[in-house]
């Protein structure tokens, strides 16, 4: 297995990307298998975690919506690292914090016929401004090819209209078949 499917090596490569800077507090970390239960949990940590540092409502609000939209993004869309499991989403979870952000960084198995698909879509995601992020939106509710999985990567357009960022993502290669998918989400808490 490749070692960017561990906990160590997935810190390993997001501070070497610096996707979170060593500086930043680590709220939030998880390895395994991404279920409903433990979305709530996330989402019942996180909302303590974020009233007790007492963070304004509006960058709340963000942060958790950010952290839900990539909690289901693995939940419905990840693939199986194990093929005799398929029905098994794993998946890796971070949320820090450092002065002026939080970043929610999450990581994933995807089958390499999902990846080119993949890869356009973020990479036009990240084109477009806010008006054409609005507008992206209303065009794939009503026209996009929704998936057997339910998405239509509304998920990822709504969290860069949310966070007004955009988004960084890598590919790593695992097997000839499948790469682990890191995506990172920026919410800015000066806004």
């Amino acid at each position: 297995m490749n070692k960017i499917t561990t906990i160590r090596g997935f810190l390993d490569h997001i501070y070497n990307k610096n996707y979170a800077p060593i500086e930043s507090q680590i709220s939030l970390i998880y390895e395994g298998e991404i279920t409903h239960q433990i979305m709530k949990a996330f989402t019942s940590m996180t909302e303590t975690s974020l009233e007790k540092h007492e963070e304004s409502s509006s960058v709340s609000k963000r942060v958790f919506h950010v952290m839900v939209e990539c909690l289901q993004n693995i939940g419905k869309h990840a693939d199986a690292e194990d093929i005799r499991e398929p029905e098994i989403k794993r998946g890796i979870f971070l949320i820090c914090k450092s002065e002026d952000k939080y970043n929610v960084i999450t990581g994933n198995f995807i089958d390499h016929s999902k990846l080119d698909g993949l890869k356009k879509m973020l990479e036009n995601i990240n084109t477009l401004d806010k008006e054409g992020l609005k507008e992206l939106y209303k065009t794939q509710i009503k026209a996009g090819s929704i998936s057997d999985k339910g998405g239509a990567g509304l998920g990822f357009i709504d969290i860069a209209r949310k966070t007004g960022e955009k988004l960084q993502y890598d590919f790593i290669e695992v097997t000839e078949n499948t790469s682990f998918f890191v995506l990172k989400s920026t919410v800015s808490r000066n806004s």
